[in-house]
């Protein structure tokens, strides 16, 4: 029996793994879940699942949730609490679904306790790569991704990774794939999150929109499987049924095929190496009328190629990158910026920030900030 921590149970990652866990309850106990503000939603899973712990990042939802929550479930408080519930020693497995960098502390202490990090939680790599993945080596942790794209060239090379020549990740399109780039001024966020293949938060379904979650997840398979820029390409395949290929000297090709489900992916992070069932029925090929594959437009979507410039640069770059990006996404859902301003309001902040190495935890907790408020600077005149 593993007991399972699940950082970020409310969000869409979350609920999806509590899905797969209770189709295997011989395997699985619900240990601790995390959540942000959604207190009613904690105390409907803490009823269902009846964890040791549940966190609650804010403290006014904390109390909330103390009032009311079941008797034998512990409930805390703050970010602190996230890295205890990571790194307690009963923990076996951490789910890492905390979207955006919020969810690197927690991350690193899952790493830095030896833990098995079923990540979804891209951010974490994109800001602090070489620390995350030394802390896994140094520490025997395991780090599985979630990922649909990761996890299909995660299994794409458990055969062998000998003779690996390039990797293609495969992106939907999101909702403006035929889009004219003079119309894209006038997307409204409901528009940008009507994703027309997965069900995804709000802000993911902005960076499917604008391509620059294919980006951040270039970033984060460079550090996944040690490949370099150049070896690392994204197509859009609007299906959504392949997943991502691996291409090897020889030729040959590799590729993984399913539904558009994320709990493929999270049933293989939690019984790896083995497999069980998932809840997610067997694709047929038979009723897939046609698989398109294109090359994206970079004019249209140019914060896939900010993405792939900030990977090249190295050092902070990602990481400018993704802070530039949340307070850009989140200005654009906030109607304080149009959706083309979120590409320009990433690319002043990367010529803004002075390149730095990032080695410590410290250093990236500093450049994160200093990213956030200059774009925080860049939008307010455009808000």
């Amino acid at each position: 029996m593993k007991n399972i921590c699940i950082l970020g149970a409310t969000g869409s990652i979350g609920l999806n793994t509590l899905e797969v866990v209770s189709l295997h309850t011989d395997k699985y106990k619900v240990f601790s879940l995390s959540a942000n503000t959604d207190w009613e939603k904690m105390l409907e899973l803490c009823k269902l699942h009846e964890p040791a712990y549940a966190v609650m990042v804010d403290p006014n939802s904390a109390e909330h949730l103390h009032k009311l929550a079941p008797e034998g479930v512990t409930v805390l408080s703050g970010e602190e609490a996230l890295t205890k519930v990571a790194a307690h020693k009963k923990t076996d497995y951490v789910m890492a679904a905390i979207v955006g960098s919020a969810g690197m502390s927690s991350t690193l202490a899952a790493a830095e306790a030896g833990k098995r990090i079923m990540l979804a939680n891209k951010e974490s790599l994109v800001l602090a790569g070489n620390l995350l993945m030394n802390a896994v080596k140094k520490h025997g942790a395991e780090l599985i991704p979630v990922d649909s794209e990761h996890s299909a060239i995660f299994q794409c090379l458990q055969g062998s990774a000998v003779g690996l020549s390039k990797v293609q990740l495969t992106a939907s399109g999101g909702p403006f794939l035929n889009t004219p780039l003079s119309e894209l001024a006038l997307v409204t966020p409901s528009q940008a999150c009507n994703h027309p293949n997965w069900k995804m938060g709000r802000k993911i379904s902005v960076d499917s929109a604008t391509l620059m979650n294919k980006g951040l997840e270039a970033i984060e398979a460079h550090f996944l499987f040690a490949l370099k820029p150049n070896q690392i390409e994204v197509i859009v395949h609007p299906q959504s049924i392949i997943h991502s290929l691996a291409h090897f000297d020889d030729g040959s090709v590799l590729s993984q095929l399913g539904l558009p489900d994320m709990r493929t992916a999270i049933s293989y992070a939690l019984s790896y190496p083995e497999r069980q069932k998932s809840g997610v029925a067997s694709l047929d090929l038979t009723k897939q009328l046609s698989l398109e594959f294109l090359t994206p437009n970079l004019e249209t979507f140019s914060c896939l190629g900010l993405a792939y410039s900030a990977l090249k640069i190295g050092e902070n770059a990602p990481a400018t990158l993704n802070a530039a990006n949340e307070i850009a996404v989140k200005a654009f859902l906030n109607k304080q910026i149009g959706f083309l301003d979120i590409s320009k309001t990433i690319a002043s902040v990367l010529d803004a920030v002075p390149t730095a190495n990032l080695d410590t935890l410290a250093s990236v907790v500093e450049n994160d900030q200093l990213s956030r408020q200059i774009a925080k600077s860049v939008i307010e005149p455009r808000a």
